[in-house]
């Protein structure tokens, strides 16, 4: 049992009633049927996550398919009954049949590319509809609307004027910002030396724990094809965020969970092998194309950063994929008590939480240059969404076939923590205290010293 489903029991019997609510809930990524039935509830969540899709264009386009989808069945249909009458007629009917049976193909091939745009148009708006929020979750705008679970550790107070992460970086020589910036622009930077160690470090510790409780580790591909993206929901909303590589039709990546839920796209998994759990290692790629002006100092939002992501499948059951969210939040929090960080656990509201996701935890960790708590980590439960859009199904004890539930969350993603690492752990004389459990993977340095 992981640290947060010890420490959080109101949050746990919250999930469980929601849980046992959702028998008479939609499945999270929702099927055009639920949609017709349940339209004031899909028009609350589109609301409520702040998600740009018409919903009444939608069921329109619903509404055109199916006719044309009948009318050209009919046709269908008829071409099949002339293809089995023709060679049993007089021949002196044959003709007439014949020229019939050319009427109703030229019909068809009327009708086809028709129903192909008629269908194309139902798609792209059906990969823009939400999949609909827990009760728990609060509704709400932005950050200042998520609420706070719990906080731990206890923030610094500190008996000198202590220096940001980016005055941090450069007396103690472990960045080069002005090198990369004048080749590869804007929020581009180099660790280098002990900076370079510290990231392998924090991302060796995170992998050590994730493996010690039960994730195989995975290095997956960064450039994906964008079936990946539309499975796993970053596309078609998304495209401004990633990096695209146009003469080979590919992308990078923003995060592993990408390649790591597309590892089993169109199987049928062994349900006795379930939950699969996995750790992904990787560079990640963002545009941060909405983020303009934004952060621009330090390394809190940048370009190209390396992460460990947990994602794990699970049976379509609620109070398994529940038991699985917590455990995955309890590893985020287990790396981050590893680092002696202060930091909080919030639940995100409607507006903070993506288009898949049905319930978000945010981790802020203490960041004495901002005097604020900021996110590190966040935990999600996506249900069957993304596994709908990538065909990733289980064969249950019945015999039927059902998708299976995901989830993911970010075990830890740098350059951004080393700001409160090396913040909460600097001293007056401007040196940054290891934490114990890192300095094994730091070839035992313990203190890292400004530079002469």
């Amino acid at each position: 049992m992981g640290r947060a489903e010890r420490l959080s029991p109101r949050v746990r019997a919250v999930a469980v009633a929601t849980a046992q609510s959702l028998g008479h809930v939609a499945p999270p990524m929702l099927d055009i049927a639920f949609i017709r039935q349940n339209q004031d509830a899909v028009r609350s969540a589109i609301v409520n996550k702040r998600c740009d899709v018409d919903l009444d264009a939608l069921l329109e386009a619903d509404r055109v398919r199916r006719e044309a989808l009948q009318v050209l069945e009919t046709q269908r249909s008829k071409k099949n009954q002339l293809a089995a009458q023709i060679p049993k007629v007089p021949k002196e009917e044959k003709a007439a049949l014949i020229d019939e049976a050319k009427g109703v193909r030229a019909e068809i091939e009327r009708l086809e590319p028709e129903l192909a745009a008629i269908q194309a148009r139902f798609d792209d708006l059906m990969l823009r509809v939400p999949s609909l929020p827990r009760p728990d979750v609060p509704v709400g705008k932005g950050e200042a609307d998520n609420v706070e679970i719990r906080k731990v550790g206890q923030p610094r107070t500190f008996d000198f004027t202590p220096k940001d992460h980016v005055d941090l970086m450069g007396s103690l020589g472990l960045i080069d910002w002005d090198g990369p910036r004048n080749f590869a622009g804007g929020r581009s930077y180099a660790l280098k030396g002990d900076g370079a160690l510290l990231e392998l470090a924090v991302t060796r510790l995170a992998v050590d724990i994730l493996r010690s409780r039960g994730l195989e580790l995975v290095l997956p591909p960064v450039i994906v094809r964008e079936s990946a993206l539309v499975g796993t929901g970053f596309f078609p909303l998304g495209k401004e965020e990633t990096y695209a590589i146009p003469a080979d039709d590919l992308f990078l990546v923003g995060t592993s969970e990408v390649a790591l839920v597309s590892l089993h796209a169109n199987q049928v998994l062994d349900a006795a092998k379930l939950p699969i759990r996995y750790a992904g290692l990787s560079p990640c790629f963002r545009r941060e194309a909405g983020a303009h002006g934004k952060d621009t100092k330090g390394v809190y939002r940048v370009h190209q950063f390396t992460k460990v992501e947990q994602v794990v499948f699970c049976l379509p059951d609620e109070e398994l994929a529940e038991r699985e969210h917590y455990q995955l939040l309890g590893n985020a929090e287990s790396i981050l008590e590893a680092l002696e960080i202060p930091y909080r656990v919030c639940l995100a509201c409607t507006g903070e939480i993506g288009l898949g996701q049905t319930r978000k935890h945010e981790v802020e960790s203490w960041m004495p240059g901002r005097q604020a708590y900021a996110e590190t980590h966040s935990c999600s439960t996506l249900g069957d969404f993304q596994a709908r859009r990538s065909n990733v199904r289980v064969r249950q004890p019945d015999g039927q076939l059902a998708y299976v539930y995901t989830l993911n969350n970010t075990a830890i993603a740098s350059p951004r923590i080393l700001i409160p690492l090396l913040e909460n752990h600097q001293n007056a004389d401007g040196s940054v205290t290891i934490p114990k459990r890192l300095v094994p993977y730091m070839s035992g340095i313990e203190v890292l010293r400004p530079r002469t």
